[in-house]
């Protein structure tokens, strides 16, 4: 399997973190383009460079890379993941602005009817950003909002995160343990 993550400026970069190290233990080939917005979150929110970040990937790209080989549909890809996805990405890919590599390569998604998953953290949404998701999810992008659960009793922030990481995971057809599973309420 071959996929692109995107990390974009929204908190929350340790979703795309934590999916990366799943992949790379279930050896997904992973094509990791960061955005300079999330370059900054991380060194914030998670005390590492986007160096760090990009050591967990096979293959990482600058995000003003155009001639990157994701740019094209001819490049095979079994999906793009972007995670978390900032409203501006989201805009962007909504109404086609493709003017950085992370647009550019979820364009090539979806003109090549590749899956697209977007993991969107923000909170409230406005009207704007609800009318970009809707037209996106008609599009046949699936939006995966960063809402975890609490029926698998989660013990800490990091059974938060595998939640969030494990929907994607499970979108992907990767089998993975990263939660308990809902069985009924005798099951909890």
């Amino acid at each position: 399997m071959r996929l692109i993550v995107a990390i974009t400026g929204a908190s929350g970069v340790v979703y795309g973190k934590r999916l990366l190290k799943v992949l790379r233990e279930k050896n997904v080939e992973t094509h990791l383009i960061i955005s300079k917005a999330a370059e900054k979150v991380i060194e914030h929110e998670l005390e590492m460079t986007r160096n760090d970040m990009e050591k967990l990937a096979n293959h990482a790209y600058d995000v003003d890379d155009l001639s990157a080989p994701v740019v094209s549909g001819s490049f095979k890809t079994d999906g793009m993941i972007i995670i978390p996805c900032s409203m501006k990405t989201l805009a962007g890919i909504a109404h086609g602005y493709s003017d950085n590599l992370v647009l550019r390569a979820a364009d090539v998604t979806l003109k090549e009817k590749r899956r697209l998953i977007l993991v969107p953290r923000e909170t409230p949404l406005n009207a704007i950003h609800l009318r970009n998701m809707l037209g996106l999810a008609e599009q046949g992008v699936v939006i995966v909002p960063a809402m975890p659960a609490y029926y698998h009793k989660p013990r800490d922030v990091d059974d938060l995160v595998d939640f969030v990481v494990g929907k994607v995971l499970d979108l992907l057809g990767i089998e993975h343990t990263l939660y308990k599973r809902w069985r009924g309420a005798s099951s909890v």
